[in-house]
């Protein structure tokens, strides 16, 4: 009887290895290798013209890069994430019915805000405070935002986001993880992250298994009621579709190539290919992006602000300024000599002092009000 029972290894090995494995199988067969390289492709992208952005704010050359797509159990996020991370949630509001929750380290996310608010990012704050989380935040809503103007272009309608809500998540300790999609099952896409020399890390992005689906059929399939196997429709999809469609589109024209043209679209791995291939950048130099920013800045050139210049203030009480008359005069908080203060649109920005051009008052400015002194005033 004693050889029919087994060991305490063999009820170790069966309790331990079988569920493991099983376990993987269920996780791989959740999304194809097709799907993982769709959802990769539409991550690349997408965070090809968000590293743009981020690489104008940080005044940084910025690469993101090699996407990794991967699926995640929610119980298991603790060993993703074991330590505290900086969590970024992004809802689409038009184009998508869908969120994603992007996170970095957050050593990254200091070296980020110091960058925001003017400093090198060498020596960042040992803490992340409220407004280095807002600096952060306003760093990825930029990056969200070029990011779903991407997206627009590839999926070929209009594609909105919300502002992010940004907040500290550490799994283990289960603080900020509301903001984690409540699937069982998650799409963790994680990205290389470079900044000049400062950061060489990674950036990841967490979305349902069933949105990252959605965005491979909407990819793979756009129209949803269109049969790409159709023989005669062929050409008409890869021209409306396609971003190498004008190529495909010259070939089908001539009878000669015909035969290639139908060749380049049959299959659905083909079709991935044509959708994604031209959208690996590999060097962000800013010489583009900057003639963008000014001509985007052109259109903003026409707009009036008011300027103030601010001698001085005080403070008194309803009876001093009843007692006042012609003569009174009234003490400011400077003392003679003092700069005065400049501001636009009651924002102070510069310093200066009171000069006369020939019979009229000026003022020549002295001082430029750091950036992180401008954003510290905003809150």
């Amino acid at each position: 009887m004693s050889d029919d029972m087994l060991s305490q290894e063999e009820i170790d090995a069966l309790l331990n290895g079988g569920n493991d494995d099983s376990s993987e199988q269920s996780v791989d067969e959740l999304l194809t290798g097709i799907e993982r390289d769709a959802i990769g492709e539409v991550g690349n992208i997408s965070f090809g013209s968000a590293a743009t952005a981020l690489s104008t704010l940080l005044n940084q050359k910025v690469e993101i890069t090699t996407p990794d797509v991967t699926v995640v159990e929610r119980d298991k996020l603790s060993d993703e994430f074991p330590v505290p991370h900086v969590a970024v949630l992004v809802k689409y509001t038009e184009g998508f019915n869908g969120s994603n929750l992007l996170v970095i380290k957050t050593s990254d996310a200091q070296i980020i805000a110091d960058l925001m608010l003017g400093g090198d990012g060498t020596n960042p704050n040992g803490e992340l405070g409220e407004l280095h989380l807002s600096a952060v935040q306003e760093a990825m809503n930029q990056m969200m935002g070029s990011a779903s103007t991407s997206m627009s272009t590839v999926f070929n309608k209009r594609v909105d986001i919300s502002p992010p809500a940004i907040d500290m998540m550490h799994v283990e300790a289960n603080k900020g993880t509301e903001h984690i999609p409540d699937e069982e099952m998650l799409v963790k896409v994680s990205f290389n992250l470079k900044v000049g020399n400062l950061i060489d890390s990674n950036l990841m992005q967490l979305i349902p298994v069933q949105f990252g689906k959605e965005l491979v059929e909407e990819l793979m399939n756009p129209g949803g009621d269109e049969k790409p196997s159709d023989p005669q429709p062929v050409e008409q999809t890869t021209i409306d579709q396609s971003p190498t469609s004008h190529r495909t589109a010259e070939a089908s024209s001539n009878p000669a190539n015909e035969r290639n043209a139908q060749e380049a679209v049959p299959s659905f791995s083909n079709r991935r290919d044509a959708n994604v291939h031209p959208a690996a950048f590999s060097d962000f130099s800013n010489t583009e992006s900057v003639a963008v920013d000014r001509r985007n800045l052109d259109m903003l050139l026409d707009i009036p602000l008011q300027v103030t210049v601010e001698l001085g203030r005080t403070k008194r009480s309803v009876k001093d300024i009843l007692e006042m008359s012609q003569g009174s005069i009234i003490e400011l908080d400077k003392l003679a000599g003092e700069p005065v203060d400049i501001l636009v649109n009651q924002k102070l920005i510069a310093k200066g002092e009171v000069v006369v051009i020939d019979e009229n008052f000026g003022v020549r400015v002295t001082e430029i009000i750091s950036q992180k002194d401008r954003i510290e005033k905003l809150q």
